[in-house]
């Protein structure tokens, strides 16, 4: 599978009969990249280059991902939390007790989980183009939510979420890949055909990672809110304006969860990093520096 040019690729057991596998490279201060849907961790692959150059880059598949292993489905298989325990694992496998953590999409949801459960290991947090998974449900309402039909899909229970997404896989992701970007040029042909047969390969496993956001994920958020736990590193959030369309104040959310925070609002579609990696090195760079 693809990766990033001049990165080492590893392959890292983190829990009972679970190996990620994941670029590395550069030296210095250690930060973990976690991609999101439907991509691998070749989305990094501009970002992860600049910031090589004074730092170890960590670039994962998450579990259920890419070319990292897929272990069928239980409750907690695919809870951010256990997603956000291999990381921390990888990391520690690869001589990282602390890092800087980032993640876009998915893995900016794993990104949170890891900074909620583990303060003492996340020095800083950067997540591009999300809200956390609780915040996330409350604020999808009516029709505007169609645009979030695939959440809604994929919460289904197992069966026909994944044959529905199997008979038609590369035109499902193809269709996120297409309507999400502001910049289609950004994600060239052989780097989408890398996305789509990676997700091809995973149907079962990505759905039971959306699935998972609409169960025990939902009830791991509602437990640290209502216990008034917070994420209490430095906390940078990159995402698109939808707060207008659907009507939430994104930054007063974030807000709720991150104390030290720096929000802001990008022009670039939602594979940001692809799309604007110079505005997200320098928003990554920015945080680290705090």
């Amino acid at each position: 599978m693809p990766s990033i040019p001049g990165f080492d690729l590893r392959r890292v057991t983190v829990d009972d009969g679970v190996a990620l596998t994941a670029a590395v490279g550069g030296s210095g201060r250690p930060i973990v990249l976690l991609h999101g849907f439907p991509q691998t961790h070749l989305m990094w692959r501009h970002v992860a280059a600049d910031l090589a150059a004074d730092h170890t880059v960590i670039c994962p598949d998450l579990r259920g991902y890419g070319a990292s292993d897929k272990p069928e489905a239980g409750e907690l298989t695919y809870a951010k939390r256990t997603m956000a325990a291999d990381v921390v694992a990888l990391a520690k496998a690869l001589g990282h007790d602390r890092f800087a953590l980032a993640g876009h999409d998915r893995g900016a949801l794993v990104a949170i989980r890891a900074g909620l459960d583990h303060p003492e290991t996340i020095t800083h947090l950067a997540a591009l183009d999300v809200l956390p998974t609780l915040d996330m449900w409350d604020v999808l309402h009516g029709a505007q939510a169609a645009v979030a039909f695939h959440l809604y899909l994929m919460a289904q229970p197992p069966g026909l979420p994944e044959r529905m997404i199997e008979a038609s896989a590369d035109e499902f992701f193809g269709s996120f890949l297409d309507g999400w970007a502001g910049d289609a040029a950004a994600i060239p042909p052989d780097v989408r055909a890398t996305y789509l047969a990676a997700s091809r390969a995973a149907v079962p496993s990505i759905v039971a990672d959306y699935r998972a956001s609409a169960g025990i994920d939902v009830a791991h958020d509602r437990a640290d809110r209502d216990a008034g736990r917070r994420l209490a590193m430095p906390v940078a959030v990159v995402q698109q304006d939808w707060g207008a369309a659907l009507g939430y104040d994104a930054a007063a959310i974030w807000g709720a969860w991150a104390p030290d925070l720096v929000h802001r609002t990008t022009s670039a579609g939602h594979f940001m990093a692809e799309e604007a990696p110079d505005e997200i090195v320098k928003a990554l760079r920015d945080l680290l520096s705090r």
